[in-house]
């Protein structure tokens, strides 16, 4: 059989000319194939990564109103109105305060590894603009220029990471709850959204000074929970705690949910929206290995909230002297915060026991409080703080989350110092001002009707407590 070399070889002119159009004709069709081919799985995985970002987001925004049944169920009827109205404002807050500051404070060109730089609002690339703007002509090209600007749609990005400072404030909320005013609240909440997160942000998921260190927080331990816990705890010491919580003879006044029906709903939307909080930080799901990255850290975030809860329930008795089961609905949330570090390492037995440890701390956390006569209303700074604390450092501790402990200890002591500081000033700046907390006349009475002028259950009819005491 003749062979193409053999037939060059013999200098036949019409065989060579054949044979070159051949060539010529398959690298015509083939070369523009696999153009086309990359192409379109480039605008795939774009596609996949900005809908990820918006499924998810979606999922967590959804998590306010987890905090809504949970604090709401947890405080006395007379205050849940109050506890809808400030959480469906603090989201609101949230939202506008991160679009027009807080983003490019903590996404923007980062000043010598601290802060990024300011800006007004945060838009669509031009390219993005033009792309809708382009006819069918352009439309090829436009897409190609997206698709060279990044991996997923901008205004995606800044809406999953919009849901997430919302969370901060919602913590913040429900330590608070009851006493605080609702202006004073929503100007804390306004600055804690739009300046005192964001410089969280950009030393660490910003890339600078924390993240050039190797510090390690997948979703949220530190950045997000913490933040909240320090911001929370800094109130609760200035605004200090509701009348009658601590007699004057030392002993601790119990205030059990009003509605634990609402409670136990609240922590299960907590744990729903979780799987977009953890699943959604993979921040990508455009190839076969994000989408078993994003597999296992929704695996492990719901391994460590299942342990989280029977262990709190079985360590609740011998610390707080019952079987509790608040303390086992704070045990679910510990866990989910204390994954959140890393949830993304191959061994699942180490979720059980990160959120297992975390449950335990949160559990001794709501009797030291009391010890303290620090009064939180849903057990926020041991859920969200201590077990955010513990978190970040489990991601050094026998995982595959590459961290080193030192390094997590200095985040951790970092953004401590800096986010207590910061929102202790603000607090007692606010109370020498305009007051951060109610009056007694309407704290006895109810924020509903004190400062709303509403009843949350009209059919009922509220007294005050009469055996309150002042300190």
């Amino acid at each position: 059989m003749t062979t193409l070399t053999e037939i060059l070889s013999k200098r036949r002119p019409a065989a060579i000319i054949a044979a070159t159009g051949l060539a010529t004709l398959v690298l015509f069709l083939v070369r523009p194939s696999v153009a086309y081919a990359a192409g379109v799985e480039e605008e795939t995985a774009f596609v996949f990564n900005t809908f990820s970002f918006l499924i998810w987001g979606a999922l967590v925004m959804w998590m306010c109103a987890g905090f809504t049944m949970l604090e709401s169920g947890s405080v006395r009827t007379k205050n849940a109105a109050m506890i809808c109205l400030k959480n469906i404002g603090l989201y609101s807050i949230a939202g506008l305060a991160y679009f027009f500051i807080g983003y490019n404070l903590m996404y923007g060109d980062i000043i010598g590894g601290f802060i990024g730089t300011p800006g007004f609002m945060y838009l669509p690339s031009s390219a993005e603009v033009a792309l809708l703007d382009a006819g069918d002509a352009e439309a090829a090209a436009a897409a190609a220029k997206v698709l060279e600007e990044g991996s997923y749609s901008v205004m995606s990005d800044w809406f999953f990471q919009m849901v997430f400072v919302a969370t901060a404030a919602s913590i913040v909320s429900g330590a608070l709850a009851e006493r605080v005013k609702m202006w004073s609240f929503f100007l804390f909440t306004l600055i804690l959204t739009g300046i005192i997160y964001p410089v969280v942000g950009a030393w660490t998921w910003g890339g600078g000074w924390l993240a050039e260190m190797g510090f390690v927080d997948f979703a949220g331990s530190t950045i997000v929970h913490s933040t909240g816990g320090w911001a929370a705890l800094a109130g609760m010491i200035v605004v200090g705690p509701r009348l009658g919580k601590f007699r004057k003879d030392g002993s601790v006044r119990a205030t059990p949910p009003s509605n634990i029906l609402v409670v136990t709903l609240g922590v299960f939307i907590l744990w729903f929206g979780w799987f977009g909080f953890n699943g959604g930080s993979q921040l990508a799901l455009g190839s076969a290995a994000d989408a078993v990255s994003m597999s296992i850290v929704l695996v492990n975030t719901n391994l460590a909230a299942a342990a989280g809860v029977i262990t709190a329930l079985a360590v609740s008795r011998p610390i707080l002297g019952r079987t509790d089961l608040f303390a086992g609905l704070n045990g679910a949330i510990a866990g989910l915060v204390s994954i959140t570090a890393a949830p993304d390492f191959t061994d699942h037995y180490w979720a059980v026991i990160i959120g297992a440890i975390g449950a335990v701390i949160c559990t001794a956390g709501l009797k030291l409080l009391e010890r303290v006569k620090l009064d939180d209303v849903v057990g926020a700074v041991p859920a969200h703080l201590f077990a955010g604390v513990w978190g970040t450092l489990a991601a050094s501790i026998g995982v595959a989350g590459g961290a080193q402990f030192h390094v997590q200890l200095i985040g951790i002591l970092a953004i401590g110092v800096f986010v207590f500081a910061v929102s202790f000033a603000l607090w007692k700046l606010i109370d020498m001002t305009i007051s951060a907390r109610v009056t007694h006349q309407v704290e006895r009475l109810g924020q509903d009707a004190g400062e709303l002028g509403m009843e949350s259950y009209p059919e009922f009819v509220l007294m005050p407590d009469l055996d309150e005491e002042e300190e």
